[in-house]
């Protein structure tokens, strides 16, 4: 050993780290409706992907479902401001194109349960691979209506709302939502698969509420109990359970 690495700490270390990654699976190698399916859900949330890594996971895919054109798969993923990062893939002829693309191929990686999702989230089947504790982030506090065609995104921390959520509307966070007002639009709480995350309305008359992508819609009018009320809404055994306060 040196006198150099004996009598000082080098100018590095090697450690192991945890990073959150998402997992994109894709479900049709026709790109050209997978592009149609990603603007119809986040076309009006630009904001709702900010370069975070993914892992692209093509295992869905059958035989049947043709080649994936990968190059034209990863361009359209960055124009909605996801940064590929890794893929788990289904064939060698995957593994091989990743290589060239210059992705990691991921062999294993350990899923959430499955859960219950709106039929156009093609995306939102969220697998957590590696994950670490964040450091809390203030709330997000919204002080004014939140009108119709509005959308308000509380990106990894809870959302307050002090004033009407209108009809048209969209209120979305990665933690809790708290409405001190009339919820009447629609209230997305841990958009990126926090199954603890609440929904916490002073009055309860929402066109949508979702859960880690579990949701219901006012197609199914709220139990009599909760509607117009102050009431929460929470996720248990992959179901929408909702109680007044």
């Amino acid at each position: 050993m040196s006198s150099r690495t004996a009598s000082k700490s080098l100018s590095f270390e090697i450690k192991n780290v945890h990073l959150p990654l998402m997992s994109v699976l894709v479900k049709s190698a026709d790109l050209q409706l997978l592009s149609t399916d990603l603007q119809h859900r986040f076309g009006d949330t630009p904001d709702f992907f900010d370069n975070d890594p993914v892992l692209i996971d093509l295992h869905a895919l059958d035989a049947q479902s043709g080649p994936v054109d990968l190059n034209a798969l990863l361009q359209l993923l960055r124009r909605y401001r996801i940064n590929p990062v890794a893929l788990r893939a289904g064939n060698p002829v995957q593994e091989a194109a990743a290589t060239l693309a210059g992705l990691f191929v991921a062999q294993e990686m350990r899923s959430l349960p499955a859960q219950a999702s709106a039929p156009e989230e093609v995306i939102r089947e969220v697998e957590v691979v590696r994950e670490v504790p964040m450091a809390a982030q203030s709330a997000m506090v919204i002080d004014k209506p939140v009108r119709s065609g509005q959308h308000v995104y509380a990106r990894g921390r809870d959302l307050v709302v002090l004033a009407m959520v209108n009809p048209g509307a969209e209120i979305m966070s990665d933690g809790h939502i708290h409405v001190y007002a009339p919820l009447r639009g629609k209230a997305i709480a841990g958009a990126k698969g926090d199954t603890s995350a609440r929904i916490f309305a002073a009055s309860l008359e929402a066109e949508l509420v979702s859960i880690a992508g579990v949701y219901r819609t006012s197609d199914t009018p709220l139990p009599v109990d909760v509607q117009g009320k102050a009431a929460q809404v929470w996720l248990a055994e992959d179901k929408l359970h909702m109680r007044a306060l």
